[in-house]
């Protein structure tokens, strides 16, 4: 029994199985990435925050708002398209399903002041800090 050479075929599958595991963890990262809609995050100067998350082939009565805890979470479903059925053949580009994505807000934020508009495949949200967390000039005498 030669041990170096023991050593060193253990040592490649162990490298073959940590490879194939990176693989399969890249691809399930891939395809929950594709569930998440992309968003853009702004603080304005006026004490206020907006998000735009982008929900293209969505519709509005497909998705739901709702606040729980210190979480914003916008569902959304998006239904099939650019399918086509043929006898000999089957095709479907577009990601469908459940999509997701939650917002921690904080206790600075009016929760009863969020505002929502969804236009041409965007939905824009608008939050407002609290009167009391607002920023307030001092004038100095």
């Amino acid at each position: 029994m030669d041990l170096v050479k023991t050593s060193k075929e253990i040592v490649n599958k162990v490298e073959e199985s940590v490879e194939k595991g990176l693989e399969t963890v890249k691809e399930s990262f891939h395809n929950v990435a594709s569930h998440l809609p992309f968003a853009n995050l702004a603080k304005n100067s006026n004490d206020t925050f907006t998000i735009e998350v982008d929900l293209p082939g969505v519709k509005k009565e497909d998705i739901e708002l709702k606040i729980e805890d210190d979480f914003l979470t916008v569902n959304a479903v998006r239904h099939f398209k650019n399918e086509i059925k043929e006898e000999d053949y089957y095709l479907c580009e577009s990601n469908f399903g459940l999509i997701s994505r939650s917002f921690v807000i904080g206790d600075n934020i009016n929760r009863d002041k969020i505002g929502a508009k969804f236009e041409n495949g965007r939905l824009y949200l608008t939050l407002e800090k609290s009167e009391d967390k607002k920023t307030k000039s001092i004038s100095i005498s």
